[in-house]
């Protein structure tokens, strides 16, 4: 019967401290997690559209010959440097030179005529009208050697201005069609510019002015931005993808980069965007345009919120939406946290 008393009493005191370690458990559980919170408002902020685009001058020349023919020579190669009036290409001038000298024989045919019928019209043998057609027979000859003398003109290809060889579109001996570009240039005179030619949707396109500051980036020049101006915006979409064309002059100082660089462009548009700053520890995670954040709103509970990211800068994050009805966010703490911890606010 001893026996008996003692298991129970036994039983009885370890059930009791099993209870009290559960207890214990429990409310380590409901413990609150301390955490730094910081206030946030609404606010506007700079509307920032990020753009990539290939650099080119705005000075761009295709350059061809007027006539059709086998091309004899080409003087110069890609990358060139050329100067206003430098011949750049000539085309074979066997068939040009024909043309000019047939021409050349019939104004002198109808000079003769001309002549011949005049002193005949003088001496009465000749009509008016016989003279009048010889006239008009003389005038055809004579514009006919002016179009021929200009195309001959137009078999070489000069430079129209200081600059460089940006694509050679032929090579010696190939045949180029009558305008066909064959020589592409980049202008590098004082009055052109570096331009950085990119494609925005209608809805950045809107957001966009003419006269909108930038920075740009290259890869070719890293760790540097060059301010850009929003010189360019095209009223009509490209009918290829329906993007409406923006372009960017750059001023490059005293670097010197070269046409077809690839280019990263920030653009400051004219009109504010409203949302919420907030710190960037604050942030989760981020997919895109989306992100989390814990917020409070009583300083004692917090809630995992989605929201809409805008901007991302060194040291903030700019909010669109998500954050309405919340007065704080959780700067430090947050590994710790879930929908339904409770939390006591540190500094």
């Amino acid at each position: 019967m001893r026996n008996v008393l003692s298991l129970i009493a036994i039983t009885i005191v370890l059930h009791a401290c099993g209870s009290k370690a559960g207890e214990t458990k429990i409310k380590e559980s409901e413990k609150p997690i301390p955490v730094k919170l910081i206030s946030i408002k609404e606010e506007a902020a700079d509307n920032i559209i990020h753009v990539t685009g290939y650099l080119s001058t705005q000075d761009e020349v295709k350059l061809s010959f007027k006539t059709g023919g086998v091309i004899d020579r080409i003087y110069v190669k890609e990358g060139d440097k050329v100067r206003k009036g430098q011949l750049l290409a000539t085309i074979k001038s066997t068939e040009i030179s024909a043309q000019v000298q047939q021409v050349q024989l019939a104004l002198q045919k109808a000079e003769r005529d001309y002549q011949r019928v005049q002193n005949l019209y003088k001496d009465s043998v000749a009509t008016l009208e016989q003279l009048q057609n010889v006239k008009t027979g003389l005038d055809i000859a004579r514009q006919n050697l002016s179009q021929a003398s200009f195309n001959q003109q137009y078999s070489k290809i000069y430079a129209t201005q200081d600059g460089f060889i940006i694509r050679k579109l032929k090579n010696d001996g190939e045949l180029s069609e009558p305008g066909g570009p064959v020589l592409i240039v980049g202008g590098v005179s004082n009055a052109s510019a570096w331009i950085l030619a990119t494609g925005v949707s209608d809805k950045d396109w809107a957001l966009i002015e003419k006269g909108n500051k930038a920075s740009v980036t290259f890869e070719a020049f890293p760790g540097k931005t060059f301010p850009a101006t929003v010189s360019k915006r095209s009223l009509a979409a490209d009918p290829a993808d329906g993007s409406f064309g923006i372009e960017l002059q750059i001023d490059f100082g005293k670097e010197q980069p070269a046409t077809g660089m690839f280019g990263k462009a920030s653009i400051s548009s004219s009109s504010k965007q409203n949302g919420y700053s907030i710190p960037y520890e604050s942030l989760l995670e981020a997919n895109g345009k989306k992100g989390f954040v814990f917020a409070s709103n009583d300083g004692r509970s917090v809630k995992k919120v989605e929201v809409v990211i805008g901007q991302i800068n060194n040291n903030s994050v700019q909010v669109i939406s998500g954050l309405e009805g919340f007065a704080y966010v959780v700067s430090s703490g947050s590994p710790y946290l879930n929908d339904e911890s409770t939390i006591t606010v540190i500094k």
